[in-house]
């Protein structure tokens, strides 16, 4: 028995074990339609709308830089994307193939990945690895108390300006997909975060299973290239670039067959027993 195997085993037809052709046909789709596309600027959030049975693109368009994701359902935002639950059935690190799950009582596919352009980094000398689960978005909680000043464009906050609009607040905002980012464990067992390794026109694209509410913040950390704390902290105001987001219409003989993921089967019970009236 390998006691280091992943915890969670993917079974022939099951959740985890997708349908890479189908996801492919996507991902090389020649006449799918661009529907929405726009620049978010550095240091900024925006959200927006992602039909099901879409694709979302994000990308580097001057160069290198972090971005942090948040999903909802469009439909109940009471859903959103479970960052931790995800890395538990897919990795610390996503890439091709992985879903973004939903938190309970949901537990289903908001998205899947049918695109990484840096899907052959892999693992570097230092042990880190792109697409992010391990951390989550920075905020100007943290940065006050590191730093003792306040600064008001870290993800978390560009992510609560960008979800007002959609009623939506502070407390929705939630751990994120930290997209092109470089991160991993050291010896000591801490978190650390790389120069982002990607080059301008890399791409991290996905497939909406759901209508969703998307948000994302360009991070104010640009690519993470210089130190934003401790004695060696810098600005990194130089390092940081917009970044541009396409969402696609796929083609319609794609989708035949395909279906809206569906909520977790379980009847939510939890072993209690209520009192009926005799």
């Amino acid at each position: 028995m390998d006691l280091t195997a992943a915890a969670y085993q993917a079974t022939e037809g099951g959740p985890l074990d997708v349908n890479r052709a189908f996801y492919d046909a996507l991902a090389n789709d020649e006449g799918r339609e661009l529907v929405d596309k726009f620049v978010l600027p550095i240091r900024s959030g925006k959200a927006w709308k992602i039909p099901k049975g879409h694709l979302c693109r994000i990308v580097t368009i001057e160069g290198p830089q972090v971005a942090d994701l948040n999903l909802w359902s469009l439909n109940d935002p009471r859903e959103r994307f479970w960052a931790s639950r995800t890395k538990q059935l897919h990795a610390a690190h996503l890439t091709t193939y992985n879903r973004l799950w939903s938190i309970l009582p949901f537990l289903r596919p908001m998205a899947t990945i049918t695109f990484d352009s840096l899907a052959d980094y892999g693992k570097d000398a230092e042990g880190g690895r792109v697409h992010d689960l391990l951390g989550t978005r920075c905020d100007p909680y943290v940065n006050t108390m590191l730093t003792g000043e306040e600064f008001d464009y870290h993800c978390h906050s560009n992510l609560v300006r960008a979800v007002l609009p959609y009623g939506l607040t502070e407390f929705d905002v939630h751990d994120v997909l930290n997209v092109f980012q470089c991160t991993g464990l050291n010896e000591n067992d801490q978190y650390f975060m790389k120069a982002c390794p990607a080059k301008k026109g890399d791409y991290f694209e996905f497939f909406a299973e759901i209508d969703l509410l998307a948000a994302l913040s360009t991070c104010p950390g640009g690519d993470l290239s210089v130190p934003l704390w401790g004695p060696d902290a810098q600005d990194p105001l130089s390092v940081c670039r917009p970044l541009g987001i396409e969402v696609y219409k796929p083609s319609p003989e794609l989708l035949e067959g395909w279906s809206e993921s569906t909520r977790a089967t379980y009847a939510g019970n939890h072993g209690l027993k209520f009192p009926q009236w005799q």
